[in-house]
């Protein structure tokens, strides 16, 4: 069995030491069977929910510039008929707004040439929908890390996501089954 775990990128030389010095030659119980760097810097986040976004550019470890704002959009309805017609075009109506005022904060924030790499989260249709306005196509090509296991986008979850993108993700490989 295998699972992936991250590691800060300045934690990480203490933390393979650790793992080669409790993991040692052929009695190992786990071994490092892969490794993926993400060392892009400047970094731009864009994290998108129905109700909620995120967008900074970060330097290093912290952000130089980021907006974090709600918007309104409306859930399902149980009702049918014409009001459910009418609620379904309220809802795009809004998630189409929502797009553009995400779009714009990211051009500001994101411009050409800002960022090396780029982390996306959320609504797997909303970042989409907002990469794809064509006065963003400067993100398209960028090296990217998907981060769309994380809760409605806030400050804290902007934070967290800069660190989960920073991290390196070490693959550990279980040899043997678990101590006695």
């Amino acid at each position: 069995m295998s699972r992936v775990v991250e590691v800060s990128p300045e934690r990480l030389d203490g933390w393979l030491e650790r793992f080669a010095a409790n993991n040692p030659g052929p009695e190992a119980r786990q071994r490092i069977s892969g490794r993926e760097d993400f060392a892009h810097d400047p970094l731009g986040v864009l994290l998108i929910r129905r109700g909620g976004y995120a967008v900074g550019l970060a330097r290093g470890a912290a952000f130089a510039d980021s907006k974090v704002g709600t918007r309104h959009v409306q859930s399902r309805t149980a009702a049918g008929g014409w009001s459910q017609q009418r609620f379904a075009r309220r809802r795009g109506n809004q998630a189409d707004e929502l797009v553009r005022a995400v779009t714009e904060h990211t051009l500001r924030i994101l411009p050409s040439g800002s960022v090396e790499g780029l982390v996306v989260g959320g609504d797997k249709a909303l970042v989409r929908a907002v990469l794809d306005d064509p006065r963003l196509a400067h993100l398209d090509g960028l090296p990217r890390r998907d981060l769309y296991d994380l809760p409605d986008p806030r400050r804290a979850v902007l934070e967290e996501a800069l660190k989960r993108a920073r991290a390196v993700r070490v693959t550990i490989e279980d040899l043997a089954g678990p101590r006695a």
